[in-house]
């Protein structure tokens, strides 16, 4: 590994503590460079900005975990097994990395729009999934972007409530509850709008 490339690793690691304790905001590319041990100046030889490390460690980020879940999902042979197999990512990621796992929860909404049409998103897996669960009739058809919400809900309303010292620290011991409350969501009848 190049010196180059370790500080780029060392600028990524640091800010992402940062972002986490202080906010993106409240953060500055001053207390990255001194965190990191480098000039102001050095931290744009690898950043043109904040907001493009930001953006960078979002997308690199949130692209990674979408193609870890579809690995997971791939392997599973049915609907329950595929949102078992997802959700215990989603744990297994939040109590590996709670840092990278906060961050990606506290910065997507700014992130999102961001990222292009083109490329799979952790949402994107989930729904697809669900769709094809749906047309199979593994599950209740229903508006799968609603039923994706459902899901996504459950879990990072539960990781929510860890971060916020709500619940257990970790969700891996929770995963099988997760699973359950997402799996009555989905699996449930469709409600009469008369």
């Amino acid at each position: 590994m190049t010196r180059g490339s370790q500080t780029r690793e060392q600028i990524e690691a640091k800010a992402l503590q940062l972002f986490v304790e202080q906010g993106v905001a409240e953060t500055s590319v001053r207390d990255i460079a001194q965190a990191v041990g480098i000039a102001d100046g050095a931290l744009y030889r690898h950043f043109a900005s904040k907001d493009a490390l930001v953006g960078h460690l979002f997308k690199a980020n949130y692209i990674r975990f979408a193609e870890e879940l579809d690995r997971l999902q791939a392997a599973a042979p049915d609907c329950h097994a595929k949102l078992a197999a997802m959700v215990g990512g989603f744990c297994r990621f939040f109590d590996a990395d709670p840092v990278l796992f906060r961050f990606l929860l506290f910065v997507q909404h700014g992130q999102l729009a961001k990222i292009g049409a083109e490329v799979s998103t952790p949402v994107d897996i989930v729904r697809n999934v669900l769709e094809a669960a749906m047309t199979r009739g593994e599950i209740t058809r229903r508006d799968p972007a609603l039923a994706t919400a459902w899901v996504f809900g459950i879990v990072l309303q539960t990781a929510t409530a860890a971060v916020y010292g709500r619940l257990s620290p970790k969700l891996t011991p929770l995963r099988d509850e997760i699973v359950g409350a997402a799996w009555r969501a989905l699996a449930g009848t469709a409600i009469d709008r008369a």
